[in-house]
């Protein structure tokens, strides 16, 4: 099988001990390709996911400003992230959305910063990379006024009304470890009514280790568990769902982008 692992926050301190090893795993599991998500520790260091783009050809990247760290947001912050976005790994801007369930950053912050950062997807003609969490309704009223483009929900974990919700707004869902987890039923079955042309899967890692791996530290490696559950969910082969996820997330960030999923 040749899997992607659409979202892995590799740069985590987490990986400081075992890094390259983490990589080396993923490969041997069948894991190809890695996004890693540039938020990082939020601004101003924008470039955590570009540095580890640079030392592997297989590791692509994002750079955003996370919804948690708008308050740090500066015009420095837009400049820099303009300027990375020309990057030939940077494939998309992520991720970026709103997040109602820490209100780290006020959420009137939030809400521009990822306004601003849509603008700039939209500039430079990349898909974007959409976290939301207990911001639901939001997040659609903002993509629906500000957005015309194709992207990603970041670890999808709505249930199948929000599923289609966000189909029809264009996007391709990522679904992750969640999609494990014995009560998540709802995730299951957005998983099973969601296109085979829209489907991605991702680790998410450090976070969300999948069944039987929950309560670990998430690694790249771990996306095999994700996919036979997701196999199983939808009745397919697990080699079916490595190919067309695989496909999916190559026709989406590995091509120009032309403003079309």
């Amino acid at each position: 099988m040749r899997l992607v692992d659409s979202h892995c926050h590799l740069d985590d301190e987490q990986f400081d001990g075992d890094r390259d090893a983490a990589i080396v795993r993923a490969r041997s599991a069948g894991v190809e390709t890695m996004m890693a998500i540039g938020t990082g520790s939020g601004p101003p260091d924008l470039e955590a996911a570009v540095r580890l783009a640079d030392r592997y050809p297989f590791i692509y990247a994002t750079v955003g400003v996370h919804p948690h760290d708008a308050a740090k947001a500066t015009a420095e912050t837009f400049t820099r992230l303009r300027e990375l976005a020309d990057h030939p790994k940077v494939q998309a801007i992520g991720e970026i959305g709103l997040d109602y369930h820490y209100d780290f950053s006020p959420r009137p912050m939030q809400r521009e910063v990822f306004e601003r950062q849509l603008a700039l997807a939209a500039e430079k003609g990349k898909p974007v990379v959409i976290h939301t969490r207990e911001a639901w309704d939001d997040t659609l009223a903002v993509l629906r006024t500000r957005w015309q483009g194709g992207g990603i929900m970041h670890c999808f974990t709505g249930d199948e009304q929000q599923a289609r919700e966000a189909l029809d707004l264009g996007f391709h869902l990522a679904f992750g470890g969640v999609l494990t987890f014995p009560k998540a039923e709802a995730v299951r079955q957005a998983a099973r009514i969601t296109p085979a042309d829209r489907l991605l899967v991702e680790t998410d890692c450090p976070y969300l280790a999948p069944v039987p791996r929950r309560g670990k530290r998430n690694e790249p490696a771990f996306l095999v568990e994700t996919v036979r559950r997701l196999a199983e969910v939808r009745g397919a082969a697990m080699e079916e769902i490595a190919e067309q996820t695989t496909g999916n997330f190559e026709r989406l960030c590995l091509r120009a982008w032309a403003g079309n999923s």
